[in-house]
């Protein structure tokens, strides 16, 4: 069975999916439908993808769609998830918005009540599939990530050595680094609360990769995961393990084999 895909978004990540999906024809999905604001912008994306774009959400959500694939920003995410969960299945990248524990109970609310899931891609970090099996009995009992990055990146003045920019919990990291720490999101929701996951952000001058270590450690015993992250070829300010977790994603929910 063929899903078809509803975009959100036309940045570095969802042309990597224009591309890999519908340019190179992947197996079983298909992007029909792309959300925009400005049509002028990006009408050349309908003849060199196939895809109808719309520029009103009703009216994408009730387009030919089984599955909607977020691909824009925290803002985006905060306006069209509620709305988009009462309709179809959900993929979304920009996790920082469920940071917010009132929104964050609403839409799960939605979904629940709409009997449709939010998917949420492991992003720019692994070990996301130990993390929620060791908590099944609720025993983890420390999860910490450590993000080295390119001092550019998070510092608007020149360092020499390495600066801690941040140290404290995954609730307050978010608020001050909006777009630089989502990961510390989806790890904090697959395992023990944004208000118990410890995050240490450094600021490196001399790396040019973003490099995340995880730290886990409970009953089942501990474990950890060390990833640096190449970027896009197209984009350098985009994690390539981030698209290709949306693709990995939409491939694993159309497979008949589940694996972890």
């Amino acid at each position: 069975m063929r899903r078809n895909i509803g975009l959100i978004g036309v940045g570095a990540i969802g042309n990597f999916l224009l591309k890999e999906i519908n340019r190179d024809k992947a197996h079983g999905i298909k992007i029909e439908s792309v959300l925009v604001r400005d049509r002028r912008k990006y009408e050349s994306l309908q003849s060199e993808f196939n895809v109808t774009l719309y520029t009103e959400l009703n009216e994408f959500l009730c387009s030919n769609i089984d599955i909607v694939v977020e691909a824009a920003n925290v803002e985006a995410v905060k306006t069209i998830l509620p709305k988009a969960i009462k309709e179809k299945d959900t993929i979304i990248i920009s996790i920082g918005a469920l940071a917010d524990e009132y929104f964050r109970q609403h839409v799960l609310h939605l979904a629940n009540i709409h009997q449709h899931t939010i998917y949420l891609p492991s992003g720019a970090i692994g070990g996301l599939d130990l993390l929620q099996n060791a908590q099944t009995l609720g025993t983890v009992k420390e999860v910490s990530l450590t993000t080295r990055k390119p001092a550019n990146s998070l510092v608007d003045h020149a360092i020499m050595d390495e600066v801690v920019v941040f140290e404290g919990k995954a609730a307050d990291a978010i608020k001050q680094f909006p777009k630089n720490i989502n990961v510390s999101i989806v790890l904090s929701l697959a395992g023990i609360g944004i208000d118990k996951t410890k995050v240490t952000i450094i600021a490196d001058p001399h790396v040019d990769k973003n490099n995340h270590q995880v730290e886990i450690k409970g009953d089942f015993g501990s474990a950890t995961f060390s990833i640096k992250n190449n970027s896009l070829p197209d984009n350098p300010k985009t994690s390539y393990l981030a698209a290709m977790s949306i693709l990995g994603t939409l491939k694993r929910i159309n497979g008949n084999v589940k694996i972890g």
